[in-house]
């Protein structure tokens, strides 16, 4: 019998300690995965254990995560404008990529001298893109190098999203006339779906499927909820969660939390009819960049929770949501890395990858 009692305490403890949850930096395996890269702003896990890149500085890398070697992905256009907050963006393998071999890319396009945030797709081969195809380079110039957005995410139903800042032009964000400050919705091959909420209206691009926004850094879709979410910055204090829904309207610079930055004072008012309220807001701000809703079993108790880069505050951010979406509470974890994360996947192990702005790559796992 001491026997069965010593098997069945050891079988309690492992499941305990499977679901138990994390709460602090030495309850994470964190493992270096590369190093020396610049602004590591997307990843895309590759077959056979590689990782797409792609920097800020106009450069995609591919990296072997077994040795860490890094290799030069050419082909990028030359139009890329590198400047503030502009140059290469998020990058994802499309929903097919196993079928078509297709790569959505995002950038700042340099059109007449200014900065239009533009969504592209392309192919590798050798090492080389090939095919590359802009989808739409968005009506969103201004000479400002600000609030870009450039955030991607598929709903798995043939389309594609995303997210565009307000250009550093605030008026922008509730004007349907323009793409700056809204999240677009498109079909795979750039066209615009015909159940977009905005087609035919006068006015208005068919692109936008919501509107509001200051500058979506994190966006994920949930394929299995059929819900999209979106984490924005505010100005000082007042970052976003956002659930997104078509049509929306979510405020900004009409309503926000944040204050203006040469003084105290709000910057529009909280609430306002017809205008929407974020699921969690963050003040003071956090800076946040990269969201996913963890889905894996490699982290049971981060099943559902949302996860999320902060720049400003230097940490990895998760939230945890009730029933009803609902933000009932929040962890802040890699502290210890003193280092603005500007990245967050979930790679198909259930391991999270974290990229930070000082050019590295981590892969966390549980530590027990």
């Amino acid at each position: 019998m001491k026997w069965l009692f010593t098997l069945t305490f050891s079988l309690c403890c492992i499941t305990f300690t499977a679901h138990a949850d994390i709460s602090r930096d030495k309850d994470l395996n964190i493992a270096e995965v590369a190093s020396g890269l610049s602004i590591p702003w997307g990843m895309a896990v590759l077959p056979e254990n590689q990782l797409l890149v792609s920097q800020r500085d106009e450069t995609l890398s591919r990296v072997d995560m077994n040795s860490g070697e890094t290799t030069e992905i050419s082909g990028l256009p030359e139009d890329i404008r590198v400047g503030g907050q502009g140059g290469l963006f998020d990058i994802r393998l499309a929903p097919d990529f196993e079928d078509s071999g297709w790569i959505y890319l995002s950038y700042s396009k340099d059109v007449d001298g200014q900065g239009a945030t533009t969504l592209a797709r392309a192919r590798i081969n050798d090492n080389q893109l090939v095919d590359w195809q802009d989808l739409i380079v968005t009506q969103s110039r201004t000479g400002n190098s600000v609030h870009f957005g450039g955030r991607i995410a598929f709903d798995g139903k043939g389309h594609v999203f995303l997210s565009l800042g307000d250009r550093g032009e605030r008026d922008y964000a509730q004007d349907l006339g323009n793409h700056a400050g809204s999240i677009l919705r498109l079909n795979l091959d750039g066209s615009v779906p015909e159940d977009n909420p905005f087609v035919g209206q006068d006015n208005a691009l068919p692109e936008i499927w919501s509107y509001g926004h200051r500058n979506v850094q994190g966006l994920f879709y949930n394929t299995e909820t059929d819900t999209l979410w979106a984490q924005e910055h505010g100005p000082r204090g007042g970052d976003e969660i956002n659930l997104v829904k078509p049509g929306n309207n979510y405020g900004w610079p009409e309503i926000s939390y944040g204050k203006e930055y040469w003084a105290p004072l709000a910057v529009g008012e909280e609430k306002k009819a017809g205008m929407e309220q974020p699921v969690k807001m963050y003040d003071p701000s956090i800076a946040p960049s990269g969201l996913i809703q963890y889905q894996g079993e490699l982290f049971p108790a981060w099943q559902g929770k949302l996860l999320s880069g902060a720049m400003k505050l230097q940490h990895l951010n998760i939230v945890t949501l009730n029933e009803n979406n609902e933000a009932v509470d929040e962890k802040r974890l890699l502290r210890s890395l003193n280092s603005r994360i500007r990245n967050v996947i979930e790679a198909p192990d259930g391991a999270v990858l974290v990229g930070t702005d000082a050019g590295v790559i981590y892969r966390l796992t549980p530590a027990n």
